[in-house]
């Protein structure tokens, strides 16, 4: 994936050309410190998928230039950063696909890259056959770790929050006629009947305006007093990773690649930041599903000796969640595969410290026994291996 970078500070294109460097599908085609220069390349090279473009520059700024951009009917992408988060806002009411503020932090530039690359990904995974129209049509939906609707005519710009939330209400059950009065009770509970009646009339007005730009107005049907959402060529990220990560129960050194491709497309909790509380059910589930998914391919991924890949989604899930004795185990043996002490007492004496601040409690006996055996077995095949050199 060819990328540009656009910043007046040129500092910043050597950070985020080393932090992009780490990411082995992205090449950094340019980088300008003016708009007019940057659009210019643009025009010439097709190619360019993703800009990350500064919002404050001398001249034109950041806005300006990406409501340009996507005048022109430019298939780039944009990603902005910048120091000022009081412009994200107004921001996403352009058809941008992120909003990083700096300093921006590896791991938060990570979601941003592979967010992008599974979408990427996932279009090309559609069967042949008829490919030219289903992309045509595709609408891309985004809920994991963002949410966000776009297709070829753009990104879908809320016209509040409520809308959006509304169609995350409807995603999640579509197909199906939701009640008014069910969606009174989880949207907008808290209000007077009579308040949140209108409410919702308003919002179901706003969210079919939000959609009308994509084409999607007539998806919101209204039915029997109640609402459903009709799609059709719908690529919608859970679900792409739901499908995936139910094909592997054992991987060989064939499967590692598509394994990892799929393991990107979880990018964060479902609908991001936004938590909805309606959703918790579901949130806790593919999180739970992401997990053993992880879990699962990890330790086939031992199995077949392939630590490297092993370690990245294993530390990956143990920075999600420190507590998950099963993850702190599987690193363990993984430390103790590769004959490292050092890093296994590390990670088993963090665990404990973490274990005491958090919850006050010790580990359990079996984790303590299955370090006592990692650090004799590391142990007694360094003894082994210096036997057989003399």
């Amino acid at each position: 994936m060819k990328v540009i970078l656009v910043d007046d500070d040129s500092v910043m294109h050597l950070i985020m050309r080393k932090m992009l460097m780490k990411f082995p599908e992205v090449e950094v085609a340019g980088a300008f410190t003016d708009t007019q220069s940057a659009a210019a390349f643009l025009s010439e090279n097709a190619d360019i998928e993703l800009a990350f473009v500064d919002i404050s520059m001398p001249g034109e700024n950041g806005m300006t230039f990406a409501a340009r951009i996507e005048q022109t009917g430019s298939g780039v992408q944009i990603v902005f950063v910048t120091s000022h988060k009081e412009f994200a806002l107004k921001a996403y009411e352009l058809s941008v696909v992120d909003y990083l503020v700096k300093p921006v932090s590896q791991e938060r530039l990570e979601r941003t890259v592979n967010r992008t690359l599974a979408g990427r990904q996932a279009l090309r995974s559609l069967p042949l056959e008829d490919s030219n129209a289903r992309v045509a049509n595709e609408i891309m939906i985004t809920t994991l770790g963002d949410f966000s609707v776009r297709n070829d005519s753009g990104r879908v710009k809320w016209i509040s929050n409520k809308s959006a939330e509304l169609f995350a209400y409807l995603l999640l059950n579509r197909g199906k006629r939701i009640a008014r009065v069910r969606l009174v009770a989880d949207i907008f509970g808290g209000m007077s009947k009579e308040n949140a009646d209108k409410y919702l009339n308003t919002t179901v007005y706003q969210l079919r305006k939000s959609l009308e730009p994509i084409g999607l107005r007539e998806s919101i049907r209204s039915e029997n007093d109640g609402y459903a959402l009709e799609l059709s060529h719908a690529l919608i990220d859970y679900e792409e990773f739901e499908q995936r990560s139910s094909l592997w129960e054992n991987v060989t050194d064939s499967d590692v690649d598509s394994v990892l491709q799929c393991e990107k497309l979880y990018t964060g909790d479902l609908f991001g930041s936004k938590a909805y509380v309606w959703a918790i059910h579901e949130t806790e589930r593919l999180a739970e599903m992401y997990a053993s998914f992880v879990k699962r391919v990890s330790e086939s991924l031992l199995s077949i000796q392939n630590t490297t890949a092993a370690m990245k989604l294993l530390l990956k899930l143990n920075a999600r969640n420190p507590l998950d004795e099963t993850v702190v185990r599987l690193l363990m043996k993984l430390n103790a595969q590769e004959g490292n002490k050092k890093a296994l007492n590390v990670q088993y004496t963090d665990y404990v410290k973490i274990l005491n601040r958090e919850l006050g409690i010790r580990p359990s006996k079996e984790l303590l026994h299955l370090y006592d055996s990692l650090v004799v077995d590391i142990i007694d095949k360094k003894m082994s291996t210096a036997v057989r050199k003399t």
